[in-house]
Formats: C-alpha cells, sequence, structure tokens
C-alpha cells in the first residue's frame, strides 16, 4: 500500500526512535517494509515527475521538524527530540496534521509563516473531492497545487470551448490554422489566410498546412464548429478520407468542437491515408499549452534547496 504523507510520519518517528542519527535513506527502507509498498507503487509519480513516495515521505520529515519532533543537526540526517521521544512513549495509533497543531511551533509555522493557509478557503475555492476540507490534509502541499492547477486548467478549457462554439465557422477555420502554426507546422502567422481554404466547393477540404517548415508535405485540414455534445460518426470520416483521396493526399486531420463516436476512431482507411482526429476537449487543451486564445495571468515558481550549494568541497 502506498501510504499518505501523514502515515508516513508515525513509522518516520519510529525509525529515529533509537534516538541515533539517521540519513532519508535509513528512513525510507523502513516505511516501505511497514507498509509492504511494491515496486509498481514505488514507480508511481506526480504529475510534476517526482516520486509519490517520496514526495509522502519528505513533506511527513517537514511536518515532524515543524512541529518540533525531530530536528536536523546537519544536511540530510535527522535526530528525534525529547518531545519526539515523549509523543512515542504515549504509544500513539497514529500521527496526523490534527495531533500536530497541538504543537505551539507548528501551529505558528502552519498559520502564519506559510501565509495564513486556510484548508476550508482551499476546498470553498476548488470543489473537488481531493481537496475538500475532509481529505485536504492527506495530500501534500505540492499535490495539492498541482490538484488546483488542474483543476483551473479544466475549467479554462470548458470555457474556451464555450466561447469557440459561439464564432463563426470561418473564424474558428482561421483559428485552427494558427493553432496549428503555433504547433510547428510549416508556415508562419502571415501565411495564415493562405492556408484557410474552406468554401463552397472546396469538397470538404477547409485548409492546408505544411507538414513542416520546408514544405516538403502538405496535410489537408477539415474544421467543423458542432454542438460541443454532438457525436461525429464514422460516415463523416469516410467522407473526409474520400476528400482527401479525391485532392491526392495521404494526410488529414479533422479538428471539430464536437466529440468523436468509438466507430469513429476506431476507423482505419485502406488506402494508406492517415487521419488525426481532434475533438473539442483536445482542441482546447492544445490551445492552453501554446498559448492560443489565452494568456498568462500569473506564474509561480516552487524552489527547494540546493544541495550542491551547500556541500563541502
Amino acid at each position: 500500500m502506498l501510504p499518505t504523507f501523514q502515515e508516513c510520519m508515525l513509522p518516520t518517528l519510529q525509525a529515529l526512535a533509537d534516538g541515533k542519527p539517521h540519513s532519508a535513506k535509513d528512513i525510507r527502507p523502513f516505511i516501505i517494509k511497514r507498509f509492504s509498498v511494491t515496486e509498481k507503487e514505488m514507480q508511481v509519480m506526480l504529475p510534476s515527475n517526482q516520486s509519490r513516495l517520496s514526495s509522502n515521505i519528505n513533506w511527513a520529515r517537514v511536518y515532524l521538524r515543524f512541529a518540533g519532533l525531530i530536528y536536523s543537526p546537519r544536511r540530510g540526517v535527522y535526530l528525534i527530540t525529547p518531545d519526539g521521544k515523549s509523543l512515542l512513549a504515549s504509544k500513539p495509533e497514529e500521527i496526523n496534521v490534527k495531533m500536530l497543531m497541538g504543537y505551539s511551533k507548528f501551529r505558528e509555522w502552519k498559520e502564519g509563516s506559510i501565509g495564513n493557509y486556510n484548508e476550508s478557503e482551499v476546498a470553498q475555492n476548488f470543489s473537488s473531492e481531493d481537496v475538500s476540507t475532509e481529505k485536504s490534509t492527506e495530500i501534500t502541499p505540492e499535490e495539492k497545487i498541482e490538484v488546483a492547477y488542474q483543476q483551473m486548467r479544466s475549467a479554462l478549457v470548458e470555457d474556451l470551448l464555450e466561447q469557440i462554439v459561439q464564432q463563426t465557422p470561418e473564424f474558428f477555420e482561421r483559428l485552427v490554422i494558427r493553432l496549428l502554426v503555433a504547433m510547428g507546422y510549416g508556415g508562419s502567422e502571415e501565411e495564415i489566410s493562405d492556408m484557410v481554404v474552406g468554401k463552397t466547393g472546396d469538397e470538404g477540404i477547409d485548409g492546408i498546412i505544411k507538414e513542416d517548415k520546408l514544405g516538403l508535405d502538405s496535410i489537408y485540414v477539415q474544421a467543423k464548429r458542432w454542438d460541443k455534445h454532438q457525436s461525429i460518426g464514422r460516415p463523416e470520416i469516410q467522407k473526409f478520407v474520400g476528400a482527401l483521396s479525391g485532392q491526392g493526399a495521404a494526410k488529414g486531420i479533422f479538428i471539430t468542437t464536437a466529440q468523436f463516436s468509438e466507430q469513429a476512431r476506431q476507423f482505419r482507411p485502406h488506402n494508406n491515408i492517415k487521419v488525426a482526429l481532434i475533438d473539442g476537449n483536445l482542441l482546447c487543451q492544445h490551445m492552453v499549452d501554446y498559448n492560443i486564445g489565452v494568456s498568462v495571468q500569473n506564474v509561480y515558481e516552487i524552489k527547494r534547496i540546493d544541495s550542491d550549494f551547500f556541500s563541502e568541497e
């Protein structure tokens, strides 16, 4: 079982119970054995590409240190304090944030030095099961940031899709080409109007872009601004493939604000024509990633101690 950072607190303190200095590497195996953590569980990563287990163990040490239950005499080494020994002597079944709030040093850190951080406010602003008042103390501050970021991104994607479906089909066609150029396909901003070909008699082709900046091959685009709840079936994809074949094209992208049915996604042409499908959600995800139709509001940096700076020569 992969323990939460709160579940790591008691075994971390117990690992230091002998009063001897122990490194972080000494504590990790102790916790792995206690919770029978499997190799697969040890490979679980946070969105920030950090090991979830390592993150949870690290935050357990941080919380215990600010409660005055352990301290670090030098980099990467930890010792139990008299308060830590006293707590272990009481034989607690668990150590959690609620218990640590009984220590004045921890309260000062939790309520003051980190900017009056308020669990209920997080739950109110980001109404998700992952950061609810009841569960918010089960995840680390770093995970809370990740959860909040994903929720804000999800809301932004929804807002983008709502905005797009209110625009004209012509606007949508230009938007699609602008996005593909931003993604690195051939052409430039100045050439966008030349790449949009959607008109009567276009045989279902709304745009043509270069696959690379040298223009060695072309990709044909169909852009459909349809209701976001509409499901596009296999017949529409077959019609697009027919249009590609009529143009002698080998590659195409079908982009829509709607959704694709499972049959449409599974369709594979038999004439070596390759077709990529981008639905409304994926379209808006790409727009966020490539800053199309969005702007940066705030940038937050998360910093850690530079161990190399403090290492001895």
